[in-house]
């Protein structure tokens, strides 16, 4: 009897052990950057920054009434310089009712805009420095380029991880004016350092 009971208990941690296995090794290689963000559909986090030339700084409450499109950058990640025209262009096009914030991530302020004089700015976007990172923790991010779309009521509506483009953010747009929530975009890869 006492053999049985042992004999169960140990198929039974056994099966445990499996099962916690099997769960345990799918999540690792799964990049937690690709996670769906408990932030869409929530307030987005609030922020003052400091504006990366120095001049005055910029607040997400003063956005309010408008769609707010939030894009964190560094001169050093590849899918940044190649997304960056297409953002110029988006700022550009859509300026009725659109604000556009480019937040630089863990870089210095005066590399960014040394990097953003070269390549080019739309004055339709606050560029903007974020000190110790804490915007960028407040929003989840996990690496970069990412794009966080907000609504006029101050939600969080969409996302776009990895290289965006001019397409794509013009549809997200669309779809927010039409009062849609477009959810998160899974656009390509993402970088967490240089």
């Amino acid at each position: 009897m006492r053999g049985q009971w042992l004999r169960r208990s140990g198929f039974g941690l056994a099966a445990v052990a499996v099962v916690f296995s099997v769960v345990l090794a799918s999540r690792f290689g799964a990049d937690p950057g690709l996670v769906e963000s408990p932030l869409i559909g929530q307030a987005a986090p609030e922020f003052t920054l400091d504006s990366l030339d120095g001049n005055g700084s910029v607040s997400l409450v003063d956005m309010r009434g408008q769609i707010v499109v939030v894009n964190f950058f560094a001169s050093w990640c590849p899918e940044c310089r190649a997304e960056h025209a297409d953002l110029v262009a988006s700022s550009d096009a859509f300026t009725d009712g659109v604000s556009f914030v480019q937040v630089s991530y863990q870089e210095s302020p005066e590399t960014s805009w040394k990097w953003l004089n070269e390549v080019g700015t739309s004055s339709n976007t606050a560029y903007l420095t974020d000190d110790r990172s804490r915007t960028a923790i407040a929003y989840g991010v996990f690496g970069i380029p990412e794009t966080f779309f907000i609504d006029a009521n101050g939600v969080v509506v969409g996302k776009i991880i990895g290289e965006a483009d001019a397409l794509t953010i013009g549809a997200t747009i669309d779809a927010i004016k039409r009062g849609e929530s477009p959810g998160q975009t899974v656009a390509g890869e993402t970088r967490q350092s240089p």
